[in-house]
């Protein structure tokens, strides 16, 4: 009996473990692992002091006379909704949107941006090892000019993945390394450059940083989320003035996720997903505050793994929270208490398959919330779905039509849908059901995960090695 006993032993305590690992496994979102393991080891973040201004070259190429602007990351108001009167074509031939230019751009997910005629692409040029801004003509694709600074980054996930912020007299660009530069946006001409690392202790996320830039009022707005500061103002048109900064009691960490302005009544916040929770800081002074005061915080909110989708601005205080790998979203409502602002908890889906999202930022739209299911949400996963703002579902863009971690975009009442792979297809974007028009496959590449941008009736698309401008317009309107 006691022998019995000592081969038991091991035998229980291994099918322990078994048991042990398979609840784990069920209980934690599911990552993609394989993958994880095949990457381990590629890329890496290092250290290296950049020698601003860097390098400048003028091009041959010249400003498009075009009307049209996609001025930063999800367009003019922030929701990847333009609001250009160009009419565009609801059918496409069978070889999809005229390609009008394509040029090769250094591997990685950085989208653009446009603004009078030129488009703004912060590259990564990899003969140089530098974070290049590229400057181009939105007729030809030619390059109008370029600025770049020597970094040398190993791809992870590739290197570039923000979108510039532009204004008529400013561009600012977030490096992978989180190397923030402010320059003219006619002209190229150098205004300053911060080392958010060196300077503010920021931590450089996972596969580089994802955050785009946002200029309001002349000032960019940045999160470094560093040892200090959380958030700050920087003036664009001078030496690097830092109009205001925003403690960082808490020690939140910075994420890929973009800052986010907001109106309420008199009240105007930026509100931006860190590492512990969500956060709205003050705009400008106010009764009882100050420019870079925090107004309210929501720690309720906190997606563990690939911090990615920005907050969406719904109105009426309502913003809408998303995350991929298990973190599902959750509704708040910012309302005023006593004389400050409190964040409340409206409704929260902690399942993938009710609502999430693992990369891109969903649309509020005409009253409704449409995004792209994560894969985690088995039968529903990577499906096109509409919901109400309570997160009901009515509808899903059924099994055969999938569309990974590809970026999506409204323009003119139509939905513009890439996969992961350049296949974009064209719906109504309507609460009545799914209901594609057309669909075309417009890259070679893969990982197609770039944001679109739209301006003047071209869609700018890109993979990791090519940005391609596609003429949408419906024929014989401009």
């Amino acid at each position: 009996m006691k022998a019995f006993l000592l081969r038991a032993i091991p035998v229980t305590l291994a099918l322990a473990g078994v048991l042990s690992v398979t609840l784990w496994l069920r209980a934690t979102p599911a990552y993609d692992l394989k993958r994880r393991i095949e990457v381990a080891g590629e890329g890496g973040i290092r250290r290296v002091d950049v020698s601003f201004p860097g390098h400048f070259q003028a091009g041959d190429g010249k400003p498009a006379d075009l009307r049209g602007s996609w001025p930063r990351f999800r367009g003019a108001r922030y929701d990847a909704v333009s609001t250009e009167s160009v009419r565009l074509a609801r059918t496409w031939p069978q070889g999809g949107p005229k390609a009008l230019w394509s040029i090769p751009v250094g591997i990685g997910y950085a989208g653009p941006a446009v603004n009078r005629g030129r488009v703004y692409l912060l590259d990564y040029d990899e003969t140089k090892e530098a974070d290049t801004l590229r400057c181009l003509s939105l007729a030809d694709g030619t390059e109008i000019w370029r600025r770049w600074y020597e970094i040398p980054i190993v791809s992870d996930h590739g290197i570039s993945r923000t979108v510039p912020a532009v204004t008529d007299r400013s561009v600012v660009t977030f490096g992978p390394n989180c190397h923030v530069m402010c320059v003219d946006a006619e002209t190229g001409d150098f205004r300053w450059g911060i080392d958010l690392v060196k300077e503010y202790g920021a931590t450089v996320p996972k596969w580089y940083a994802g955050q785009c830039p946002l200029i309001d009022g002349g000032r960019a707005i940045l999160a470094p989320a560093g040892k200090d500061v959380l958030m700050m103002a920087v003036e664009c048109e001078s030496d690097g003035v830092v109009a205001w900064k925003t403690p960082n009691r808490r020690g939140w960490k910075m994420t890929h996720s973009s800052i986010i302005p907001m109106d309420l009544g008199s009240w105007r916040m930026y509100i931006y997903c860190a590492s512990g929770g969500v956060v709205g800081v003050a705009a400008e002074d106010g009764p009882g505050h100050k420019a870079g005061d925090i107004l309210w915080e929501c720690p309720q909110w906190q997606v563990r793994f690939a911090n990615t989708p920005s907050p969406v601005v719904i109105g009426g205080g309502h913003v809408l929270l998303s995350g991929g790998y298990g973190s599902g979203s959750m509704m708040i409502r910012i309302v005023e208490e006593g004389e400050g602002l409190a964040c409340k908890v409206v409704w929260r889906l902690e399942k993938s398959g009710q609502f999430g999202s693992e990369q891109q930022t969903p649309l509020f739209y005409n009253g409704h919330i449409f995004g792209v299911l994560p894969k985690e949400a088995r039968p529903l996963g990577e499906q096109l779905i509409c919901m109400d703002l309570e997160g009901k579902h009515l509808w899903t863009s059924g099994r055969a039509n999938r569309f990974g971690l590809g970026s999506y975009m409204i323009a003119d009442g139509l939905l513009f849908v890439m996969d992961d792979d350049g296949l974009l297809t064209l719906a109504e974007a309507t609460a009545e059901g799914y209901k594609p028009l057309a669909r075309a496959k417009v890259l070679d590449g893969h990982e197609t995960w770039a944001p679109l941008a739209i301006a003047g009736g071209r869609l700018l698309v890109r993979d990791l090695k090519r940005l391609v401008c596609l003429d949408v317009r419906k024929a014989g309107r401009e």
